[in-house]
């Protein structure tokens, strides 16, 4: 069930036959909090709300570069924060709460194999048309339940450790556990992946840089309000 200060200005509607719910609204609800102002020495880039991203231009939804999280995921986040600054690292978050709208952006985009103003960067040895088969783009992201981030380890000067491959590098090689990298990028992961879990997130196999947290209190709820 959700919260009474969710479902007071939710609009929800099942989605057929999946158990799911998409939750609209125009304006961010208290269940969400911006992890910046709640998690001292986070660093944010927030690549969908600028042009640096596999799409190559701002996405729909982002109207700024916030990173918005259930209150939950932020104090969970925090926590992780403070354990990596004991060895001299902070924590770089690229991606938060994704409006369901930016996921529908994403698919429109995946669509059109005329558009590939990211390929070099992003997806260099991925043929466009196989990017849903692949499972690179989907209809629903964990991202719009606001318990889901990507992010990095970078050092108290801001530089992000070497993970082996880019962010949102679409390829076998970003799997977390892709044996083609080095011993110390390997390592890399494996620090993130274990600061991560320590606080209650689990990671996604194919991608080193995604977390949920695995409590998460909006397991089956995809919400749609602006990052502004």
């Amino acid at each position: 069930m959700l919260a009474i200060g969710v479902r007071s200005w939710l609009i929800a509607a099942a989605v057929a036959g999946c158990g799911i719910h998409a939750a609209v609204a125009h304006e961010r609800p208290d269940a969400f909090v911006d992890a910046a102002t709640s998690v001292p020495g986070l660093i944010v880039e927030m690549r969908y709300a600028s042009s640096h991203n596999f799409v190559g231009r701002p996405i729909d939804g982002y109207q700024a570069p916030h990173c918005l999280l259930t209150q939950e995921a932020s104090a969970a986040l925090a926590a992780a924060v403070r354990d990596v600054a004991a060895q001299n690292l902070v924590i770089k978050v690229f991606d938060c709460y994704r409006p369901a709208r930016a996921v529908e952006n994403f698919v429109r985009w995946a669509r059109d194999l005329a558009d590939t103003a990211g390929k070099a960067e992003f997806y260099p040895d991925v043929d466009k048309r196989t990017l849903f088969r692949d499972g690179y783009i989907a209809s629903h992201s964990g991202h719009s339940r606001g318990s889901t981030i990507d992010l990095t380890l970078a050092t108290t000067e801001g530089h992000e450790l070497d993970m082996g491959t880019p962010f949102d590098y679409f390829s076998p090689r970003s799997w977390t556990a892709d044996s083609t990298i080095t011993p110390q990028q390997h390592a890399n992961r494996m620090l993130l992946a274990a600061a991560m879990r320590r606080r209650g997130f689990r990671g996604y196999d194919k991608e080193w840089w995604h977390f949920t947290l695995r409590n998460e209190p909006f397991p089956e709820t995809y919400f749609d309000f602006p990052v502004k």
